[in-house]
């Protein structure tokens, strides 16, 4: 399945409602924080596909959790913004988490900057901020994952 993955837009629903226009067949999305209420002008261009968001540290008064695990074909994924997993300082919380609950990709937003890598099993992303033109696509399926960092096209 093809997934969309956001963060990070703050504010910008412009760039959000462009990156869902160009993978219409993204089956799955999530929004790893930093603009819940962004979302809520974006319900038509969402439509029916199934939609995880975490809470960042900018989303004041969110009722979000700030973690989500979610199963996307046969795959755990786990979501979270990633202050709390203090990820501008590095990885090792996020992928302790990860680790002990047995996902397959670990996805955090917060520093705005993106990043792939696999790590012992762990496949792990964070799409950069929407909000800079940066999003990310996995590709998960029972096979495998496949990360691929996107970027809008600046006008």
């Amino acid at each position: 399945m093809k997934v969309l993955i956001l963060s990070d837009s703050h504010g910008n629903t412009y760039n959000v409602r462009a990156a869902l226009a160009k993978h219409p067949d993204a089956g799955h999305i999530i929004f790893l924080g930093d603009g819940e209420r962004d979302f809520e002008y974006l319900s038509a261009d969402i439509g029916t596909r199934p939609l995880t968001m975490v809470c960042g540290n900018c989303d004041f008064g969110s009722q979000l959790n700030d973690k989500e695990l979610v199963r996307i074909s046969g795959n755990l994924v786990y979501c979270v913004h990633g202050h709390k997993q203090f990820v501008k300082y590095g990885l090792d919380n996020l992928l302790k988490e990860a680790e002990n609950i047995g996902a397959s990709l670990a996805l955090f937003g917060h520093t705005h900057e993106q990043y792939t890598d696999y790590i012992d099993g762990m496949h792990i992303m964070n799409p950069g901020s929407i909000n800079e033109y940066e999003y990310g696509i996995a590709d998960i399926t029972e096979q495998g994952i496949v990360l691929s960092k996107m970027t809008l096209y600046k006008y």
